[in-house]
């Protein structure tokens, strides 16, 4: 341990950090040339050859270049995947909804006069039965 000092350690895990963090970059920049719709096929071939080929200035020119536009892909994304997920609830759940719901909507009812106190107890048993 005496050869290899405590300040060498260090560095050389920060090298090994700064790798992986450089490969995180460079898959999300990938995967982001390929989730954006708007670019044709051609141009995400060209992208792509150019984040490989050359590596650190292709992932440094696409985040000047298309950077800003990156954060609004995930946001997209997140929200198409929430209402996939909501409306996936939403039909696993049945059409109608809960008995409380229904209660509240009777009562909803009865109180704006659209319906009569005994339209209100026929329903309400109808749905408690």
């Amino acid at each position: 341990m005496d050869d290899y000092p405590l300040l060498n350690v260090f560095l050389t895990m920060l090298w090994f950090f700064l790798w992986i963090i450089w490969f995180f970059l460079l898959f999300k920049i990938i995967t982001d040339i390929f989730r954006d719709h708007s670019l044709s096929g051609w141009a995400k071939a060209g992208w792509l050859v150019f984040v490989l080929l050359l590596p650190y200035l292709g992932v440094f020119v696409y985040l000047i270049a298309r950077g800003r536009t990156m954060g609004e892909r995930d946001v997209k994304q997140v929200k198409e995947r929430e209402a996939a997920f909501q409306q996936y609830v939403r039909e696993a759940a049945g059409p109608g909804g809960s008995q409380a719901d229904e209660l509240a909507k009777l009562s909803e009812l009865k109180s704006k006069g659209d319906i009569s106190q005994e339209e209100f107890e026929k329903a309400k048993t109808k749905l408690l039965a």
